[in-house]
């Protein structure tokens, strides 16, 4: 990796890269400076009436508030920056299409394309359906804070189906699938034509 990439990396916008952790240190900074300021003003200040306790307490709990949240996010920030946050959620999906299109599961390629990254999918197997249909069963890391996911699925000399997954930037974890959604974009390959693309439908869940 030359320095340049390096540099491009820690000064990525993503907030699990370099600087998403200084933006939380700095912010950390700030917090504690904030905390000092309003202790050193309330003790250093005579006498106090009720109406002032009352100012200088709300104000002190709302300094050690946003220095805990700072502490927090810039913990959570150079876990993820180093790989060491185990909390990352992933997505399982359940894909339906074809039987004539997906025979076995190592025919297939998925990815998760973000406007962030690019990561590829462990697929887990297929079942049959017994109505003519088989199901393609696999799971991805989210690894980035983004509302932009498509699940693009490649079945070499088959076909090309793309899935936008409707998650917001933070997904929430789920023991439910959602609904049946149908593919956003079905792409021919070369070979022939594929079957329409209302034969093919995703459901997933955040675990």
């Amino acid at each position: 990796m030359t320095i340049f990439a390096t540099l491009g990396s820690f000064f990525s916008e993503s907030p699990d890269g370099g600087l998403g952790i200084l933006m939380s240190a700095l912010s950390g900074i700030a917090a504690a400076l904030a905390v000092a300021i309003t202790l050193t003003v309330y003790f250093r200040t005579g006498y106090r009436t009720g109406r002032d306790l009352l100012k200088h307490g709300l104000a002190t709990l709302a300094a050690l508030g946003l220095f805990t949240f700072a502490a927090y996010d810039m913990r959570h920030a150079a876990l993820a920056y180093l790989g060491l946050n185990p909390s990352k959620p992933a997505v399982e999906f359940e894909i339906r299409m074809p039987r004539e299109i997906l025979t076995t599961a190592s025919e297939s390629q998925i990815e998760l394309h973000t406007d962030r990254n690019q990561k590829l999918a462990q697929v887990e197997g297929t079942r049959e359906l017994g109505d003519g249909r088989s199901v393609l069963r696999g799971a991805v890391t989210i690894d980035h804070r983004t509302a932009d996911r498509l699940l693009v699925v490649s079945l070499p000399g088959k076909g090309t189906f793309e899935f936008k997954l409707r998650l917001p930037a933070e997904p929430h974890r789920s023991e439910q699938f959602s609904p049946w959604h149908l593919a956003d974009r079905v792409a021919s390959p070369v070979a022939g034509p594929v079957a329409p693309q209302d034969a093919f439908t995703i459901r997933y869940r955040v675990l």
